[in-house]
């Protein structure tokens, strides 16, 4: 006989329950029927388990927990006869209510148990309540028995993803995106080829906890604005039920599973955009959906006069190093790994993570040292946005084990400036090409998370479309979202039909991409990007669930040329090891020469801490060291300048010959080019532009996806272009930006 069954049995009605466990926390089935429960709060006097039929208002029971039930700081209750498929539940808390001191408790208020596996409310989105009635956020029971079939994480190699971020509504909510299910994680799941085909390894998903998305709703110019981001947790254990197709039935946590298990199937790992650093409870003003009525004190940062800190801009600050709270957060991520087979964890604003109890910067923050360390986590990826709200910006000292990858916002803002015409960049960006050396150089350049465009901001299109940011339709007088953009239109501010100005947009987006791709780093795409995805200058558009957020798939086909060119750049990084190793030893491999070099006009001569517009960065592919069929190189030219300019190549060894792969006016080639054997030692590169060449042994049959253009085809086309009347743009000096 088990300890625990030797405790006397109560009956409510047709309930009988007894003392629980206490482990684990939430709401467990049990092997004897029973539905154990257990919940943490201190500073409680008694807590009530409330107990309903699936959408009623009013309870079916309410469950008081004897103080024999409290353990410590726990109440725990094992409940016999609930029907988990048609019941919800949630907690009442005694305590005293004084606001003044930090303490919200409310005996007449239901809330939300913090480790509910399934929520109630909004299991349809958009679906809307009356104006009078409060969204009942309740726990619902779950089976945990969806069948993998042996599916695991991947757990591939970080240097070796191609990571892009995606928001799983707006990916397939337009009517352009074709699916059955459109704006779901089914939906999703139709996708998956189009995933595949791109030949992305990784999609970070923006953010899948529960999340209500009429918070903050309003009404501007007739249009309805929401929450679609989610960048604002209710739940942090549940999916978020909105985004299933099969939410009314209950089967949003199987659906999401399978989508995972698919992905995985596919090759395709799955990072979980996570929003640790605060809730859905806002400021003192926010609604009590959960912590806060059940231990504010524990869950929040507060000053000594008991209001909340606002490190993260939305109102409060979780308490991440409370031992508590702390668990709570290692908890929920080895919920995800083991339950949902996640690949790992994009932290958002983590620099909250590393604050005390006082908000202050911790140089050894136990919960960054616990996730870097834990057991179940030790196979995950873990990424942070290394800055906050705050002000704290951790860029290159973001703590945690050396185990920590970094959103890289230096790269962003460097490539961003240099390709618009910052000469002053350039040094800088050398070392972003090389992984970012001089920020993580004893933790390896996996460590750098590189990208030109994310969610936060603008798309890559905008990016060479506006000027200034164009938010008028969120209804906040254009004050949201940031003003520092280091974007430039390229002459015209917004959409139109010039098209030696479209023309230098399409180069401008090729040029970053080049670079961005051939970088030492773990590359991140947004999604959308790849074939010219625009929200019209909004570079904030969390509240836009329409046209403005929603990807046009339309554009697929008229971007076809943009689309095809990031694939072949995608197989082209994918076919060559040394532009992922992860070391920064550039000295002389078994090539005879450097295994990354800089060269400026002339090959080998480059100050590379002065300002230029115009450089060249040379890969050395050790067959040996890489375990490729031979030796290659790779030479990637970059001009920046409104001027044509000649490049002088790197003699490399003799019987290999010099053959362009990407050229970013659109050039790009599959296999099949029959004029690749040349000699030329000069390429002529026109303004704004970039091209990757490819000097290998022509002589030798290929297998790649993509292939190369002689340099004498290209200077043909180049002779062309000089001569005609769509020549590359070279811009008015009143037209380049500043």
């Amino acid at each position: 006989m088990r300890l625990i069954d030797t405790f006397p049995t109560d009956r409510i009605g047709d309930f009988e329950y007894r003392i629980g466990r206490i482990f684990p926390f939430g709401a467990t089935l049990d092997g004897d029927g029973g539905v154990n429960f257990s919940i943490y709060s201190k500073e409680a006097t008694g807590c009530t388990l409330v107990l309903y039929q699936h959408g009623q208002k009013k309870p079916l029971v309410e469950i008081p927990f004897p103080e024999s039930f409290r353990i410590g700081n726990v109440y725990t209750m094992r409940v016999y006869g609930i029907n988990m498929d048609t019941m919800e539940y949630g907690y009442r808390f005694d305590g005293q209510y004084a606001p003044k001191e930090g303490l919200w408790f409310d005996k007449n208020r239901v809330l939300l148990d913090p480790y509910a596996k399934s929520v109630s409310g909004r299991s349809v989105w958009g679906k809307k309540k009356k104006k009078d009635e409060q969204v009942p956020f309740r726990g619902q029971i779950i089976r945990e028995d969806y069948t993998w079939n042996g599916d695991k994480p991947l757990e591939r190699e970080l240097q070796d993803l191609v990571i892009y971020e995606m928001h799983v509504r707006s990916f397939t909510q337009h009517k352009s995106s074709g699916v059955k299910h459109r704006g779901t994680y089914a939906g999703m799941v139709e996708k998956i080829p189009y995933l595949k085909e791109l030949g992305v390894n990784c999609v970070e998903l923006m953010p899948i906890f529960e999340f209500d998305e009429f918070e903050g709703s309003r009404k501007y110019n007739g249009r309805e604005l929401v929450n679609l981001w989610g960048y604002s947790t209710t739940c942090f254990f549940a999916p978020k039920a909105g985004y299933a197709a099969s939410a009314p039935f209950g089967m949003e946590v199987d659906e999401l599973k399978n989508l995972i298990k698919k992905l995985h199937s596919n090759g395709i790992e799955v990072i979980l955009d996570v929003v640790f650093n605060h809730t859905a409870e806002g400021n003192e003003n926010g609604p009590s959906i959960s912590y806060r009525g059940i231990d504010n004190r524990t869950y929040y940062l507060l000053t000594p006069e008991w209001h909340y800190l606002n490190f993260s801009g939305c109102g409060n600050t979780m308490n991440c190093n409370n031992p508590v709270v702390r668990n709570m957060v290692i908890d929920c991520l080895r919920y995800w790994v083991s339950a949902y087979h996640i690949d790992g964890f994009r932290f958002d604003l983590a620099a909250i993570l590393s604050r005390d109890e006082n908000g202050a910067p911790m140089i050894h923050p136990p919960l960054l040292d616990s996730i870097a360390q834990d057991a179940v986590l030790g196979k995950s990826i873990i990424i942070a946005e290394a800055w906050d709200a705050g002000g704290l910006y951790q860029v290159g000292s973001f703590p945690g084990h050396k185990r920590w990858s970094e959103w890289n916002g230096r790269y962003r803002d460097c490539l961003r400036r240099f390709i618009k015409g910052g000469a002053e960049c350039a040094p800088e960006l050398f070392h972003r090409i090389k992984g970012s050396e001089d920020l993580y150089g004893e933790r390896g350049a996996s460590t750098t998370i590189n990208f030109v465009t994310c969610h936060d901001g603008f798309t890559l299109n905008d990016l060479v479309s506006y000027n200034e940011k164009h938010n008028e339709s969120n209804g906040e007088d254009n004050n949201d979202g940031c003003n520092d953009n280091d974007s430039w239109n390229c002459g015209v501010e917004g959409a139109t039909d010039d098209p030696e100005i479209l023309a230098l947009r399409q180069r401008q987006m090729k040029n970053m991409l080049n670079i961005l791709l051939t970088s030492r780093g773990v590359p991140m795409l947004l999604s959308g990007d790849e074939f010219a995805n625009s929200q019209s200058g909004n570079n904030n558009a969390y509240c836009q669930d329409n046209e403005i957020s929603w990807l046009n798939w339309g554009d697929l086909s008229k971007n076809k040329c943009q689309y095809d060119y990031v694939r072949r750049l995608i197989a082209f990084r994918m076919a060559h090891p040394v532009l992922r190793a992860t070391d920064y030893n550039f000295s002389h491999n078994g090539t005879g020469y450097p295994e990354l070099s800089f060269h400026g006009l002339g090959a080998w001569n480059l100050d590379q801490y002065a300002p230029t517009l115009t450089f060249g960065y040379m890969y050395a592919e050790d067959h040996a060291k890489y375990r490729t069929k031979e030796d290659c190189f790779i030479y990637v030219a970059v001009n920046a300048h409104w001027e044509w300019h000649s490049f002088e190549l790197p003699i490399i060894p003799e019987g290999m010959k010099w053959g362009i792969a990407f050229e970013s006016s659109g050039i790009s080639f599959d296999e099949g080019s029959e004029n690749f054997e040349i000699d030329q030692s000069v390429l002529n590169l026109g303004p704004r532009s970039s091209a990757i060449l490819v000097g290998r042994n022509p002589g030798r049959k290929k297998t790649k996806k993509y292939d190369f253009i002689s340099l004498q085809t290209l200077e043909n086309r180049e002779s062309g272009r000089r001569d005609s009347n769509t020549r590359p743009l070279r811009p008015e000096r009143s037209a380049l930006p500043s």
